[in-house]
């Protein structure tokens, strides 16, 4: 039977007001469950790369070893190499990649490692046997996502509650899975994996420049990104109904309680020997 291949659609695309959130990812805040588990020789695929600040700070804790950024959309990967060009890391490469069906061959890597990658695919239990099939024996496949339902805020402005239910719909019908976080430990046992260690991870916005930062990305992604176009274009919401998201977002993000936290679920697993 042919391998399943890619099926869903990325949400987010790779506007600006996305990157500005993905270059601001960082191994210590985004996979720090993993980072007590490797060693300086370890060879590393980081699945879902995007601009590639996580993968430049796995290639700096492997000195000794290899990290290969991989991504399902090729124009990114021009910014992944220059991130890591930028840094002087000779230990990294990067290719196109779609986790549904790797072009390598079994066992080959000692750390599989994807951030926010199994709430956009079509398949996430054979995107994790595909992981699970390129890891070595005693390596682990590391897996990190958002869960959308379990974010909260405070105040309750009105329109974030439907921003939540519109980013939803919007991401369920592009074939993804917005709650995933909840769902990681559930897809990996589906997927085969049995020795498994489930954890939970937050990114916090509490500051002035952190609630204008993350307020403001929303509010241009909200209008101008792919996610934008495929709300409009998907029947899921008008050109208004964004501006009005948008305008709540900004609101949000002015006000001198306002509280944001997101909820990542984590597994981290050890492939048997």
């Amino acid at each position: 039977m042919p391998k399943a291949r890619e099926t869903a659609v990325y949400t987010h695309g790779h506007h600006e007001s996305v990157l500005r959130s993905h270059t601001w990812r960082t191994a210590a805040n985004s996979a720090a469950y993993l980072l007590g588990s490797l060693k300086p020789h370890m060879k590393i695929l980081d699945i879902g790369c995007g601009p590639g600040t996580i993968t430049a700070d796995l290639a700096e804790l492997v000195p000794d070893g290899h990290v290969t950024g991989v991504d399902h959309a090729p124009g990114i990967l021009e910014q992944a190499r220059a991130t890591a060009a930028g840094r002087g890391l000779a230990n990294v490469d990067f290719a196109v990649a779609d986790v549904h069906a790797l072009d390598y061959p079994d066992d080959t890597f000692c750390v599989v490692h994807a951030h926010q990658v199994l709430q956009h695919v079509g398949d996430p239990v054979q995107a994790l046997r595909e992981m699970r099939r390129v890891t070595r024996p005693g390596g682990f496949i590391a897996v990190r996502d958002a869960d959308y339902a379990a974010m909260t805020w405070y105040p309750a402005v009105p329109g974030l509650d439907e921003w939540l239910d519109l980013y939803e719909r919007v991401a369920r019908a592009n074939g993804g899975e917005p709650d995933a976080g909840r769902r990681l430990m559930s897809w990996a046992l589906a997927a085969g994996l049995r020795d498994i260690t489930a954890t939970s991870g937050t990114w916090t916005y509490s500051t002035p420049e952190e609630r204008a930062w993350w307020s403001g990305l929303w509010a241009d992604r909200t209008l101008a990104s792919a996610y934008a176009d495929r709300a409009t274009q998907g029947g899921h919401a008008t050109e208004e109904q964004l501006r009005a998201v948008s305008a709540a977002w900004r609101e949000w993000g002015g006000r001198q309680d306002g509280w944001f936290a997101v909820l990542h679920g984590e597994i981290l697993c050890r492939k048997e020997a």
